[in-house]
């Protein structure tokens, strides 16, 4: 540093980089740990607060009490010392093992203030910089076996494809998903996620909101649903959700009838997988949504990319921020670990025939899936057959049980054709509509006026019977 650079620096005044210290005062260490803990900075002795020079002595006691005051840090902050005329600046430096804190506590800069941390910001900047791991840490207020659910456990065992009759207790601790205490079961927040019989008893934000909007927007709902039965249960969900909420075309190859989804499901099974396991469960006001449009699909998972990622790395670095929930996801073959989930997806899609998917960060990640173009059209030409039928009994489409649904109430021609995913109302009426009303299902509301603005269709008694049969033989 050279005294050009000081002149310039005592212009510019304190700042968020940058400290005036007349001489070394009992607060010097409080200065050197919060420019560890935010961006580095300097600190200039014998430099009063209105950025005059006074001057302070430059001698080996002074350089001493300096690198001793700093070594006492926990742990030790890394400076320079420099000398310009009559002024020693201390450079610090960004300490790479954060939090650092002195014998008064954690501090930070914020604006030229030096702050003491608070609780709750202690946490936050442990967090950021990994110090504390979600998914390692001990939940206090589970109970086991009280708060177990075995059942959960034995499907998560099964998947696993663990063998023999091993006790639940060794493998929970073996797993890392709790530990031994006092002779006591200790669940780690994993084991909660996984094996809880209420999750959200002890974290509100664990669950996967699906919805289907009617439009390319949230303006009009025309179902949601929020499941919350632990992460394997939550994704198995909110596949289900999309496979009875987006269209299927088919044809024929030789003498059998290939299924072609218009979206790609196993994409979109690995994006929801990754929003659940790359997600930032310390936002406690957030959870995972997975949004159905008619123009497209969105997963989306809170808390951006993990530190030391940027956007441009998705598909060629892998940074796991709770990679206990990625162990016992990649244990029951729900990932692999190898960090090409985002090179699956992408490789899914385009063997699908779908574009490419999007990726966008905010304070969500947000990954936009596009339906097949051609898939779409095909399905809408393609009237239901055999393999397309709800139940034995009831002998309805897919397309039809949902609009009996929407029946439930007065419902318009639009909203029918967006629950079903169509767009050509000629071919929804003669394909759907019209065979319901033919059977005595549904009913106008206004039938002496078919092509009326204001008609609305509404389920039968018949048909409302029937609804709950075909549900009934759904659920069997």
């Amino acid at each position: 540093m050279k005294a050009a650079d000081l002149d310039i620096l005592l212009q510019e005044g304190e700042g968020v980089m940058l400290e005036f210290k007349e001489s070394l005062a009992s607060s010097f260490a409080r200065e050197l740990v919060a420019f560890a803990n935010t961006a580095g900075g300097r600190v200039l002795l014998g430099v009063r607060d209105d950025g005059t020079v006074k001057g302070i002595d430059d001698t080996n006691d002074l350089r001493a009490r300096i690198q001793d005051i700093a070594r006492n840090c926990d742990p030790p902050v890394k400076i320079l010392l420099h000398r310009i005329g009559q002024v020693t600046a201390v450079t610090v430096r960004e300490s790479d093992a954060k939090p650092v804190q002195c014998s008064d506590g954690f501090f930070w800069r914020q604006g030229a203030v030096t702050q003491k941390l608070r609780r709750e910001e202690i946490r936050e900047l442990f967090q950021q910089t990994g110090a504390i791991r979600f998914d390692l840490s001990i939940c206090p207020r589970f109970r086991y076996p009280d708060d177990f659910d075995s059942d959960k456990f034995n499907n998560w065992l099964s998947l696993s494809g663990i063998t023999g009759r091993p006790q639940i207790e060794d493998v929970l601790v073996n797993i890392e998903a709790a530990e031994r205490s006092g002779g006591k079961l200790i669940f780690r927040n994993v084991g909660v996620l996984f094996f809880a019989k209420n999750v959200r008893h002890f974290f509100n934000q664990a669950y996967i909101t699906c919805l289907l909007g009617k439009g390319s927007d949230k303006v009009h709902v025309l179902d949601r649903k929020d499941f919350d039965g632990g992460i394997v249960a939550d994704i198995e969900d909110a596949m289900r959700f999309i496979e009875r909420n987006t269209r299927t075309a088919w044809r024929i190859e030789g003498l059998r009838r290939q299924n072609i989804p218009e979206y790609p499901m196993n994409a979109l099974r690995e994006a929801i997988t990754n929003a659940v396991m790359h997600r930032d469960w310390f936002i406690d006001g957030a959870n995972v949504f997975v949004e159905i449009y008619t123009d497209r699909i969105e997963v989306s998972s809170p808390g951006g990319l993990p530190k030391g990622m940027k956007l441009s790395d998705l598909g060629y670095k892998s940074v796991r921020r709770n990679a206990l929930v990625a162990d016992l996801l990649h244990r029951i073959d729900f990932i692999e670990k190898a960090g090409t989930g985002i090179k699956r997806i992408r490789d899914e899609a385009s063997a699908q025939g779908c574009p490419e998917p999007l990726f966008e960060e905010s304070s969500f990640i947000t990954v936009t899936f596009f339906p097949n173009p051609e898939v779409r059209a095909l399905a809408e030409d393609q009237p239901a057959t055999a393999s397309d039928q709800v139940g034995t009994k009831s002998g309805l489409s897919r397309d039809q049980v949902e609009v009996l649904k929407k029946c439930l109430y007065d419902s318009p021609i639009s909203e029918m054709l967006a629950v079903a995913g169509r767009t050509n109302r000629t071919k929804f009426r003669d394909q759907v509509l019209n065979p319901l009303i033919e059977a005595g299902l549904v009913e106008m509301t206004i039938p002496d006026k078919p092509r009326s603005s204001k008609q609305r269709y509404r389920i039968t008694t018949a048909g409302l019977a029937v609804l709950e049969n075909s549900e009934a033989e759904r659920n069997l």
